[in-house]
């Protein structure tokens, strides 16, 4: 391994990745785990923190960077929320240290809009990520996952979002209700997928009667579990489509996410004639922190 310059981490609700990076930003080691701030009371973070990073040999000296649920209300240390127009620099000139702590530790913090009310947590630092790589650009970046954020960014800075709860409710129709009947088993039908996303964009309203005509599909129809988990998947993809049309309409979408993910939103904007692509979600995480962390140190100093 080569000589660490610095811990980042990004702590979420659920789960906890660290990575220790050299000075150019290469990654020496890294560790995750299920330490997310559910499962965590506030005097734990600390060791998990330091178990984590004992493990892969990185001593106390080293710095640590971190973004996500730690730095939320319930989380280790509070990082408040910065107010929209947020340019990405003062994600790194506002991190908030970790006090009656040996190592340096600081968690940046969330940005909010007021009206309507909205927050997010971890996603900036994955947009700031993108600016170190691509400095000029402008444009809608989409962040799939549990809550859906759509972001406008221009001039290094994020100017507005949403946030569309459909990762949260495929989770819940797929897993708890009466439709998790019908997807016992894994497996996806592209043909079921695409029909659905037409369907729920073009007539969002119908989605809540066209849910439980997946179970009916299953007991009175020929459907398959596979039909029935893609069908679900385009419904609630197609109306989320819908409620942020101008966010993509009529302009390219970057997304940044899990791979298998970001090629559900990728398969919809193909057939609705939207340009995408997708961005690896760990290495924006990354690039946002490690810039983070060079801007607090240039604040510091300064």
């Amino acid at each position: 391994m080569g000589e660490v310059s610095v811990i980042v981490v990004d702590w979420g609700t659920s789960n906890f990745r660290l990575w220790a990076l050299e000075a150019d930003g290469t990654i020496a080691a890294a560790s995750d785990g299920p330490f997310g701030m559910l499962r965590l009371k506030r005097c734990d973070f600390g060791s998990v923190l330091e178990d984590s990073i004992a493990k892969i040999g990185v001593g106390p000296d080293v710095p640590a960077v971190i973004c996500g649920m730690a730095g939320a209300a319930q989380g280790w240390c509070e990082a408040p929320y910065l107010q929209t127009p947020t340019p990405l620099d003062a994600l790194g000139t506002g991190t908030v240290k970790v006090q009656g702590i040996d190592r340096d530790v600081h968690i940046l913090p969330g940005i909010k809009k007021l009206s309507p009310a909205n927050v997010m947590r971890g996603e900036e630092t994955q947009i700031a990520g993108l600016l170190q790589r691509h400095s000029d650009f402008s444009g809608t970046v989409c962040l799939p996952g549990t809550h859906t954020k759509w972001v406008r960014v221009a001039d290094q800075t994020i100017y507005d979002f949403e946030t569309c709860m459909t990762g949260e409710k495929f989770a819940f129709f797929s897993k708890t209700s009466v439709l998790s009947h019908s997807m016992i088993v894994d497996g996806w039908s592209n043909v079921a997928f695409s029909e659905a996303v037409s369907e729920a964009l073009s007539e969002p309203n119908v989605v809540p009667r066209r849910l439980f005509g997946i179970r009916a599909e299953m007991l009175i129809g020929d459907q398959s579990g596979a039909e029935a988990r893609a069908r679900l998947s385009g419904l609630l993809i197609g109306q989320e489509l819908a409620a942020v049309r101008p966010y993509w309409e009529g302009q390219a979408v970057t997304l940044i996410g899990a791979s298998a993910l970001c090629e559900l939103y990728l398969r919809a904007f193909d057939q609705i004639g939207v340009a995408a692509h997708a961005l690896n979600n760990d290495a924006m995480t990354i690039s946002g922190l490690l810039r983070a962390h060079h801007l607090q140190t240039e604040s510091k100093n300064a």
